[in-house]
């Protein structure tokens, strides 16, 4: 080369690339070199001129070269890298939007990968701006939150059309239940979520008991089959997006969304599900995000690795998160107030933790309060017979604590039961204040709220059953009732 010999060139290549394989051409006069460079910079191969013809004498060496190299490489992700600090609220909010929405992300955890480092220095970017997102097209946003990330990857936030015949607000099995059956029977759908699509159900790493799926499927896994399904028919999917209130205007739905924005549809169906309802134990909100997680078993099981992590909760979703946790955790401790699982978690999850021998179950104890610096680090438990405490150290926490309904953004418009559930169909005869709502002659129909054409299903309805399948059953015949309230409108 004109201003460098080729063994110079491969020594300061070896600095950059040090994987590479590398090959000098020389002529026969330059053995010696050749010779030479094998040890300088572990040559791989040298070609002496002339390699004529190629097929023969240059393409068959390079082939071997780049299939011993091909057997060893591993290609960089492709797809969103999210760059940040693991004890970070903010960045447990965006690797949970991202997993929840199905979206492939490679996580960066800046205090432990070299990596994370490496991305900023080659982007000019201060660990002040973390978390950052960076897409495969070299761009990325500045510790945006989930609404701006949505649009970026391709979700929609807005409806399209001015008038929907039904609105579902809630993407739990319900609401994908009834998004489907409304979308393939003709219907203008439109189904609204705040976060991810799946609900609850959508954070389980294994559901077992659900018809059709002998070797189980993963929360993700039916809501991300249940989204495309309802797609295909032409099913409208607003996410994230917040409903904040409903008006009733004659025949028509008003809905109000958290942008101000509105929406008009000829009928409702709630299906907002349930929240975990927050653990009272002291200095949690301190650490919420910060090793402290609701649900999110699934986002942060890898960062919990040789740790000591513990479990609150005696439900079905606290026992899959236990048996996901126990394949990467060193121990899993399940922590309840009762004396054993028998009462609140089916017999097939109970004999998988029995079998897994880095679960322990801890019955009649509970967390009082939660300790750390920057994370959390401690947990004081106390035995609730006699009410002794002791500390524990801990790495995660993990709360599955029953549910409150999601229904605190209703008016009072819609009657509900002390617990803050949706009461619908006769249940509602029996409520004093139905009457003044009420003015129909028909009564209402099974998961009819007091407001005509404002339906509820899932576990955000009174009375309902804790299971997918209900949930999804539900879903499916709140539209055969929208069919009837809109044949007489």
């Amino acid at each position: 080369m004109p201003e460098m010999e080729g063994v110079a060139f491969l020594e300061k290549a070896k600095i950059i690339y040090p994987d590479a394989k590398r090959v000098l051409l020389t002529a026969y006069s330059d053995t010696d070199a050749a010779i030479k460079a094998i040890n300088d910079v572990q040559l791989d191969y040298y070609l002496m001129k002339p390699w004529d013809p190629p097929s023969e004498k240059l393409y068959p060496v390079l082939n071997d070269l780049l299939d011993e190299w091909q057997m060893n490489y591993r290609p960089d992700f492709q797809g969103i890298k999210l760059v940040g600090y693991q004890y970070s609220p903010k960045s447990h909010a965006l690797k949970d939007f991202l997993a929840g929405n199905l979206r492939p992300y490679q996580w960066f955890d800046i205090d432990s990968n070299p990596k994370a480092q490496e991305l900023l220095d080659l982007h000019n970017l201060d660990r002040k701006e973390l978390p950052i997102v960076f897409f495969e097209d070299g761009t990325h946003l500045l510790s945006p939150d989930p609404r701006a990330l949505s649009a970026r990857i391709g979700l929609n936030a807005n409806a399209q059309l001015d008038l929907y015949d039904v609105v579902i607000i809630g993407a739990g099995p319900s609401g994908l239940a009834a998004a489907v059956y409304g979308g393939s029977e003709g219907l203008k759908t439109l189904l609204i979520e705040k976060r991810a699509p799946g609900g609850q159900a959508g954070t389980s790493s294994r559901i077992e008991n659900y018809l059709g799926f002998p070797k189980g499927l993963s929360g993700a896994e039916l809501s991300h089959r249940a989204i495309t399904q309802a797609r295909r028919f032409g099913v409208e999917f607003l996410s994230p997006q917040e409903v904040n209130a409903i008006e009733n205007d004659g025949h028509y739905k008003i809905l109000t969304l958290n942008d101000g924005s509105k929406i008009t549809s000829k009928s409702v169906v709630i299906t907002t599900g349930v929240d975990y309802r927050k653990l009272p134990a002291s200095g949690v909100d301190n650490f919420t995000g910060a090793g402290i997680y609701y649900g999110a078993a699934m986002t942060e099981a890898n960062s919990c690795r040789n740790k000591k992590v513990y479990v609150i909760g005696g439900g079905n979703s606290a026992g899959q998160g236990a048996v996901y946790l126990s394949k990467f955790a060193e121990k899993v401790t399940i922590l309840i107030r009762r004396e054993d699982l028998s009462s609140s978690m089916s017999s097939y999850l109970i004999d998988q933790i029995n079998a897994i021998d880095n679960i322990e179950v801890v019955g009649k104890h509970e967390v009082i309060e939660t300790c750390g610096n920057g994370h959390l680090q401690k947990l004081v438990i106390q035995n609730v017979e006699d009410h002794s405490t002791y500390d524990m150290e801990a790495d995660a926490l993990f709360i599955f604590i029953g549910a409150k309904p999601v229904t605190d953004w209703l008016d009072d418009k819609l009657i509900r039961d002390q617990r803050g559930y949706v009461m619908t169909g006769r249940d509602l005869l029996l409520e004093e204040s139905f009457k003044k709502l009420w003015k129909l002659e028909r009564e209402p129909f099974l998961l009819e709220t007091c407001v005509p054409g404002i339906f509820a299903a899932g576990d955000v309805r009174a009375g309902a059953m804790n299971r997918v399948a209900s949930a999804v059953g539900e879903g499916a015949m709140a539209i055969k009732f929208v069919h009837e309230y809109l044949a007489e409108i």
